[in-house]
Protein backbone atom coordinates (compact mmCIF):
# COMPACT_ATOMS: atom_id res chain seq x y z
CA UNK A 1 0.00 0.00 0.00
CA UNK A 2 2.83 2.37 0.90
CA UNK A 3 4.47 1.67 -2.47
CA UNK A 4 1.30 2.70 -4.31
CA UNK A 5 1.02 5.92 -2.33
CA UNK A 6 4.69 6.76 -2.90
CA UNK A 7 4.33 6.01 -6.63
CA UNK A 8 1.26 8.24 -6.85
CA UNK A 9 3.06 11.08 -5.05
CA UNK A 10 6.11 10.73 -7.31
CA UNK A 11 3.91 10.76 -10.42
CA UNK A 12 2.00 13.82 -9.22
CA UNK A 13 5.24 15.66 -8.39
CA UNK A 14 6.68 14.82 -11.80
CA UNK A 15 3.56 16.10 -13.51
CA UNK A 16 3.66 19.35 -11.54
CA UNK A 17 7.35 19.90 -12.34
CA UNK A 18 6.79 19.21 -16.05
CA UNK A 19 3.79 21.53 -16.08
CA UNK A 20 5.74 24.29 -14.35
CA UNK A 21 8.61 23.90 -16.82
CA UNK A 22 6.22 24.25 -19.75
CA UNK A 23 4.50 27.24 -18.17
CA UNK A 24 7.84 29.07 -17.80
CA UNK A 25 8.62 28.92 -21.53
CA UNK A 26 7.61 32.11 -23.32
CA UNK A 27 5.18 31.67 -26.21
CA UNK A 28 6.78 31.51 -29.63
CA UNK A 29 6.76 34.79 -31.48
CA UNK A 30 4.38 34.79 -34.44
CA UNK A 31 6.06 34.86 -37.84
CA UNK A 32 6.43 38.32 -39.32
CA UNK A 33 3.94 38.66 -42.16
CA UNK A 34 5.68 41.84 -43.29
CA UNK A 35 9.07 40.18 -43.82
CA UNK A 36 10.16 40.42 -47.45
CA UNK A 37 12.10 37.38 -48.70
CA UNK A 38 15.13 37.97 -50.90
CA UNK A 39 13.99 35.32 -53.38
CA UNK A 40 10.56 34.30 -54.57
CA UNK A 41 9.56 31.15 -52.65
CA UNK A 42 8.18 28.15 -54.53
CA UNK A 43 9.24 29.57 -57.88
CA UNK A 44 9.82 26.38 -59.86
CA UNK A 45 8.62 27.03 -63.41
CA UNK A 46 5.95 24.90 -65.02
CA UNK A 47 7.19 22.35 -67.49
CA UNK A 48 5.73 19.91 -69.99
CA UNK A 49 2.85 17.90 -68.53
CA UNK A 50 3.40 14.46 -67.05
CA UNK A 51 2.58 11.58 -69.39
CA UNK A 52 -0.25 9.14 -68.75
CA UNK A 53 2.28 6.30 -68.51
CA UNK A 54 4.27 8.10 -65.81
CA UNK A 55 1.10 9.11 -63.94
CA UNK A 56 -0.12 5.51 -63.92
CA UNK A 57 3.31 4.35 -62.65
CA UNK A 58 3.01 6.81 -59.75
CA UNK A 59 -0.45 5.51 -58.92
CA UNK A 60 0.92 1.97 -59.05
CA UNK A 61 3.67 2.89 -56.59
CA UNK A 62 1.12 4.53 -54.27
CA UNK A 63 -1.17 1.50 -54.40
CA UNK A 64 1.75 -0.86 -53.74
CA UNK A 65 2.79 1.15 -50.68
CA UNK A 66 -0.80 1.31 -49.45
CA UNK A 67 -1.25 -2.44 -49.89
CA UNK A 68 2.01 -3.09 -48.05
CA UNK A 69 0.70 -1.12 -45.08
CA UNK A 70 -2.87 -2.44 -45.23
CA UNK A 71 -4.38 0.95 -46.11
CA UNK A 72 -6.96 1.85 -48.76
CA UNK A 73 -6.34 5.10 -50.61
CA UNK A 74 -7.50 7.29 -53.44
CA UNK A 75 -4.68 8.69 -55.59
CA UNK A 76 -4.90 11.45 -58.18
CA UNK A 77 -2.23 12.70 -60.57
CA UNK A 78 -2.65 16.01 -62.38
CA UNK A 79 -0.52 17.61 -65.08
CA UNK A 80 1.39 20.89 -64.82
CA UNK A 81 -1.85 22.76 -65.55
CA UNK A 82 -3.65 20.99 -62.67
CA UNK A 83 -5.79 18.88 -65.04
CA UNK A 84 -6.53 15.29 -64.01
CA UNK A 85 -4.35 12.78 -65.87
CA UNK A 86 -4.95 9.58 -63.89
CA UNK A 87 -6.86 8.44 -60.85
CA UNK A 88 -6.84 5.28 -58.77
CA UNK A 89 -9.34 4.26 -56.14
CA UNK A 90 -8.45 1.18 -54.16
CA UNK A 91 -11.22 -1.26 -53.30
CA UNK A 92 -12.85 -0.15 -50.08
CA UNK A 93 -11.29 3.33 -50.11
CA UNK A 94 -13.39 6.03 -48.51
CA UNK A 95 -15.68 7.68 -51.07
CA UNK A 96 -15.33 11.13 -49.51
CA UNK A 97 -11.60 11.00 -50.25
CA UNK A 98 -12.04 10.88 -54.04
CA UNK A 99 -12.46 14.66 -54.50
CA UNK A 100 -10.01 15.34 -51.66
CA UNK A 101 -7.20 13.45 -53.45
CA UNK A 102 -7.92 15.43 -56.62
CA UNK A 103 -8.06 18.71 -54.68
CA UNK A 104 -4.70 18.01 -53.01
CA UNK A 105 -3.08 17.34 -56.39
CA UNK A 106 -4.59 20.46 -58.00
CA UNK A 107 -3.53 22.67 -55.09
CA UNK A 108 0.03 21.32 -55.14
CA UNK A 109 0.30 21.99 -58.89
CA UNK A 110 -1.32 25.44 -58.88
CA UNK A 111 0.56 26.78 -55.87
CA UNK A 112 3.82 24.95 -56.68
CA UNK A 113 4.19 23.60 -53.15
CA UNK A 114 3.22 20.66 -50.98
CA UNK A 115 -0.17 20.96 -49.33
CA UNK A 116 1.57 20.37 -46.01
CA UNK A 117 2.88 23.95 -46.30
CA UNK A 118 -0.72 25.17 -46.05
CA UNK A 119 -1.49 22.80 -43.18
CA UNK A 120 1.54 24.05 -41.27
CA UNK A 121 0.64 27.68 -42.00
CA UNK A 122 -2.81 27.23 -40.50
CA UNK A 123 -1.96 24.82 -37.66
CA UNK A 124 1.48 25.97 -36.53
CA UNK A 125 1.70 29.61 -37.58
CA UNK A 126 -2.00 30.44 -37.09
CA UNK A 127 -2.19 32.03 -40.56
CA UNK A 128 -5.94 31.83 -40.88
CA UNK A 129 -5.87 33.95 -44.04
CA UNK A 130 -4.63 30.83 -45.89
CA UNK A 131 -8.17 29.49 -45.67
CA UNK A 132 -9.41 32.41 -47.77
CA UNK A 133 -7.16 31.63 -50.76
CA UNK A 134 -8.90 30.21 -53.80
CA UNK A 135 -8.70 26.42 -54.27
CA UNK A 136 -6.45 25.74 -51.25
CA UNK A 137 -6.66 22.60 -49.18
CA UNK A 138 -4.72 22.81 -45.93
CA UNK A 139 -4.15 19.10 -45.48
CA UNK A 140 -1.12 16.91 -46.09
CA UNK A 141 -1.08 14.52 -49.01
CA UNK A 142 -0.38 16.64 -52.10
CA UNK A 143 2.99 17.41 -53.68
CA UNK A 144 4.17 18.92 -56.92
CA UNK A 145 6.15 16.59 -59.16
CA UNK A 146 9.37 18.20 -60.32
CA UNK A 147 11.65 17.01 -63.08
CA UNK A 148 14.72 18.94 -64.23
CA UNK A 149 13.65 21.82 -61.97
CA UNK A 150 10.21 22.15 -63.61
CA UNK A 151 6.78 21.16 -62.35
CA UNK A 152 5.39 18.39 -64.54
CA UNK A 153 2.33 17.75 -62.38
CA UNK A 154 1.31 16.83 -58.86
CA UNK A 155 0.05 13.85 -56.91
CA UNK A 156 -2.63 13.83 -54.24
CA UNK A 157 -3.36 10.97 -51.84
CA UNK A 158 -6.33 10.72 -49.51
CA UNK A 159 -8.10 8.11 -47.47
CA UNK A 160 -6.06 7.89 -44.30
CA UNK A 161 -4.71 10.33 -41.79
CA UNK A 162 -2.55 13.16 -43.08
CA UNK A 163 0.59 11.28 -42.08
CA UNK A 164 -0.62 8.13 -43.89
CA UNK A 165 -1.46 10.11 -47.04
CA UNK A 166 1.98 11.72 -46.89
CA UNK A 167 3.77 8.37 -46.40
CA UNK A 168 2.14 6.97 -49.55
CA UNK A 169 3.29 9.75 -51.86
CA UNK A 170 6.77 9.81 -50.31
CA UNK A 171 7.13 6.22 -51.50
CA UNK A 172 6.08 7.37 -54.98
CA UNK A 173 8.82 10.02 -54.94
CA UNK A 174 11.37 7.38 -54.02
CA UNK A 175 10.23 4.77 -56.55
CA UNK A 176 9.83 7.18 -59.45
CA UNK A 177 12.85 9.41 -58.63
CA UNK A 178 10.65 12.50 -58.53
CA UNK A 179 11.67 15.43 -56.38
CA UNK A 180 9.36 17.63 -54.38
CA UNK A 181 9.28 21.39 -54.11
Amino acid sequence: MKLRILSAIALAAGTLVAGAANAQQPPAAPPDLNAIPDKMPFANPYGAPISLQRAEALIGAAVAESNKRGWTMNVAVVDSGANLVAFGRMDGAQLASIPIAEHKARTAAKYRRATRVFEDAVQKADFKYILSLDDVIASRGGIPLIEDGKIIGAIGCSGGTGSQDEAVYRRCEHDQQITKA
